[in-house]
């Protein structure tokens, strides 16, 4: 449990620095975009008030409902890293789902929404979408736990 606790915390660090520097250090909530390497790498604030693509961020209370259902996951996700655990890199993506979800939390509670920034483009591709260190955590966190669970690997970290 500790490789998840440990994942978990240092996820949830980047996440919140990075947010930190770019959005109020760099003054990206003002500015607005920076570009870094483009098309490859920009800084475009976002505030997603909603769930990936923005979807649902037109209900009522959907920063309270978001935040109670990421802390259930949350829960769920612990519990599970607890009771059966699976091999190290099993727990290494739980804690980076933890992690993440628990930044994006954070962000809802100070700010009423997520704070995005990254941006990227390529080969002619344009993206209008950002995102930001805590929803990489969620995806690799989540793509990990379907790969690296329930294997024969089930060595405690």
């Amino acid at each position: 449990m500790r490789v998840v606790i440990w994942t978990a915390f240092c996820t949830f660090l980047l996440d919140q620095v990075t947010k930190y520097v770019v959005v109020h250090a760099m003054n990206l909530k003002e500015v607005g975009s920076i570009d870094v390497l483009p098309p490859l790498l920009n800084l475009r604030m976002a505030w997603n008030y909603g769930i990936n693509f923005g979807l649902f961020s037109n209900a009522e209370n959907s920063a309270w409902i978001l935040i109670v259902l990421a802390l259930a996951i949350v829960g769920l996700v612990a519990y599970w890293m607890w009771r059966d655990p699976p091999g190290r890199t099993g727990l290494i993506a739980g804690g980076l789902l933890i992690g993440g979800a628990l930044g994006n939390v954070v962000d809802r509670v100070l700010y009423g929404a997520v704070a995005d920034f990254l941006n990227m483009s390529c080969c002619g591709i344009d993206n209008p979408y950002a995102f930001n260190v805590a929803d990489i955590a969620v995806f690799a966190g989540a793509i990990g736990l379907v790969i690296f669970t329930g294997g024969a690997d089930k060595r405690a970290g």
